[in-house]
């Protein structure tokens, strides 16, 4: 820590504040009665998606998974893998034992994933994962590991003791969930393969297979249709291959036909060419499945009105697993609202979530997603557009997405752009009244979307989409640095960066490099920051727009500082210093006055970083920069620590704490707190170490324990 080891053996002092003179006891006085914001009350998290209505009871099923869980309370941490066809019932049957068996096990936190959401190009991001679940818990984004193996044991620390539920969905290999078990408790995950390796590690595994024809036909006899005299239930449950999620599509499709009975449906199931491709003569291969679905949807798609049928093309042709309802608004589909809610119906679409288009968490459910083998089938149906017609579906999404991550973005924060304004307003875009109008309702907007944006950008990149490519880039760094979406960032800034170039635009390339450059030195890898800013240095002479000269400056001196290049960190922070002073940015000005200070304090040049804090501290109150206040004030704490400058380092830094607390900033707050404990231990200073102590408790989340996450 800054400023431990200054002072050592002065004992008692007085220090002073504003030209008033304190003691240790008001001192302490002034810490007890500072503004601090607790952190907020965390609720264990209850992320499983709910159960749908009409399940089969499976009783084996949930009686081997309550065994285990059972046998899981107090017994550290087991793994089960469910395993099974598509469509048979997987997620739904822990669904169901969740709500009505496993759940008071696990009390202390129930979190779900699907890996199909969270795979980009094959590979999960388990780190992302996890950062998500960390957060559920109560760990802030800021406060996690960057690296994969930091949050994995965070979250075991964090869960351990407690009783604690992870369900994973659509697991294709086992090292996708090795790093996510918790402390204590009990891991399901679903996958369509068996997954040997996980029995090798341990893993209980559950097969479940498709209903047999006794309990399918008691489903389709409490349906509220016509139900005929003859086999036709029995015939109807073949053709669907005992799988719940086609009897389902069919049963829904025959209740909004009441005109229609079994008879027509098993007719409507006939199958193409006249030939039998049921699963039952597959030995319920996985292949035999997709037959069997792929009758099934046929058959409802064909029942479906034109409108239905082109939303249903149009969502087999988006590169992402979910989409907002926004977006089959802002592509100008025919009669959008009655054409989703035939599939919903249908259960070939459910809905997700509510409030993720940027407006309130009330109201009705804004995203969706099909089941995953609709969305292959709908695929199927979209593959059949003409190439024309393909590319164009693919610019008004594209299109769509730059415009929307644009709004998000400038929702955030008033950092300098490239890109112009979006052409089109929320509205425009088929966002509901007030989209992104409260704080944070971008940054989740656009964690929400995430997948799909990124499986945007590489369709777009294909297709040669280039300026769309590099904006949606430049719009998501606030994601990628607030919620330090790494994985996300190495993967999309590659893409921006070779898009710049079919664009000839040097420009954007500069802030595409500079953006990774940030995301490398995140992870700890400052060598590979470094040379993606000396890639984008040269192409600084092919642009005049001096804020890229101060920005490429900035994160240059930050590595330079990191890597302990005290000198080379001056000159970059002087040169990004000059460069804010030509243009008139008084808070560019400000900012990298402090950036500059901190590598003049590394250096030891303690009267030189006085002398540019006090400068800065002048500016910033002059123009109202409320936010760099409390930062500049820790700063000069810090400086008089390191020069031995005991009582003015205590008294500066109750100063930042105040500052900070008035405006809300805990994150400082907590950084004044943490050097007034190391001066007041050195000093032996008990009064002010424990009041600061007992200030820290209060703004420790659950996930923390002294001295940080």
């Amino acid at each position: 820590m800054d400023g431990e080891d200054a002072g050592v053996g002065a004992g008692v002092w007085n220090s002073v504040s504003g030209g008033a003179v304190f003691g240790p006891v008001v001192q302490a006085q002034r810490i007890d009665s500072l503004h601090v914001e607790a952190p907020p009350q965390v609720w264990p998290p209850r992320q499983l998606p709910p159960p749908l209505p009409g399940f089969v009871n499976r009783t084996k099923e949930r009686r081997t998974l309550r065994e285990l869980a059972e046998a899981a309370v107090g017994q550290g941490v087991r793994t089960v893998v469910v395993t099974g066809l598509g469509g048979v019932g997987k997620t739904q049957l822990i669904a169901h034992c969740v709500r009505s068996d496993l759940g008071a096990f696990f009390p202390d936190g129930q979190v779900y994933v699907d890996l199909a959401d969270a795979r980009r190009d094959g590979a999960v991001d388990v780190a992302g994962v996890l950062g998500d679940w960390l957060h559920a818990f109560g760990v802030p984004y800021g406060h996690q590991p960057a690296g994969l193996g930091g949050r994995a044991d965070l979250f075991r620390t964090v869960t351990s003791g407690k009783r604690v539920l992870v369900v994973v969905d659509n697991v294709r290999q086992a090292p996708e969930i090795r790093a996510l078990p918790p402390g204590d408790g009990l891991l399901v995950a679903t996958s369509r393969t068996m997954l040997p390796a996980l029995r090798m590690d341990g893993a209980v595994q559950l097969v479940v297979d498709p209903l047999d024809e006794r309990e399918a036909i008691g489903i389709v006899r409490g349906w509220p249709v016509a139900q005929g005299d003859g086999p036709a239930a029995a015939e109807l449950v073949r053709r669907c291959g005992g799988l719940p999620l086609a009897l389902r599509a069919v049963g829904e499709w025959l209740v909004e036909r009441p005109q229609l009975g079994l008879d027509d449906a098993v007719r409507s199931l006939a199958p193409r060419g006249g030939t039998e491709r049921g699963a039952a003569d597959r030995g319920w291969a996985d292949e035999g499945t997709v037959d069997v679905m792929e009758q099934v949807f046929d058959s409802v798609l064909r029942q479906m009105p034109d409108h239905t049928r082109a939303l249903y093309r149009f969502l087999g042709a988006l590169p992402g697993t979910t989409f907002p309802a926004a977006l089959l608004r802002a592509a100008g589909l025919p009669r959008v609202d009655a054409a989703l809610g035939d599939l919903m119906t249908s259960h070939l679409v459910v809905a997700v979530g509510p409030g993720r288009d940027g407006a309130a968490a009330a109201g009705p459910p804004r995203r969706f997603r099909m089941h995953d083998l609709a969305r292959a089938h709908a695929a199927t149906e979209a593959a059949a557009l003409p190439e024309e017609a393909a590319r164009s579906l693919l610019r008004t999404v594209t299109d769509f997405y730059a415009e929307a991550v644009t709004h998000a973005d400038r929702s955030i924060g008033g950092r300098f752009r490239l890109q112009a304004p979006p052409a089109r307003s929320p509205a425009e875009l088929g966002f509901a009244e007030g989209a992104f109008g409260e704080r944070g309702q971008g940054l989740d907007w656009l964690d929400a979307e995430r997948g799909n944006i990124l499986a945007v950008l590489r369709a777009a990149a294909r297709d040669g989409l280039h300026d769309a490519v590099w904006r949606i880039c430049e719009s998501l760094w606030p994601l990628f640095h607030e919620r330090a979406r790494h994985a996300d960032s190495l993967e999309a800034h590659p893409l921006g960066i070779e898009a710049a170039r079919w664009e000839n635009r040097p420009d954007a390339e500069i802030r595409m490099r500079n953006q990774l450059a940030r995301t490398h030195a995140a992870l700890g890898d400052l060598d590979r920051a470094a040379a993606e800013l000396r890639a984008g240095e040269p192409l600084l002479e092919l642009t005049e727009d001096a804020r890229l000269r101060g920005m490429l400056a900035e994160t240059g001196g930050l590595v330079a500082l990191a890597q302990g290049r005290t000198a080379d960190a001056r000159d970059r922070f002087s040169a990004s210093l000059t460069a804010n002073t030509e243009r008139g940015d008084q808070h560019g000005i400000v900012v990298q006055s402090y950036h500059l200070a901190d590598a003049v304090r590394a250096s030891g040049d303690h009267g030189e970083a006085r002398r540019l804090l006090a400068a800065a501290l002048g500016l910033a109150r002059e123009t109202g920069d409320l936010a760099m206040i409390p930062k500049l004030t820790l700063l000069t704490a810090r400086v008089h620590a390191d020069a031995g400058e005991v009582a003015q380092a205590v008294a500066t830094a109750t100063d930042a704490a105040e500052q900070a607390g008035e405006q809300r900033l805990t994150s400082k707050v907590r950084e004044a707190l943490e050097l007034l404990v190391g001066l007041a231990r050195r000093t032996g200073d008990t009064a002010l170490a424990e009041s600061c102590e007992r200030r820290l408790a209060e703004l420790r989340g659950p996930g923390e324990r002294p001295g940080g996450a």
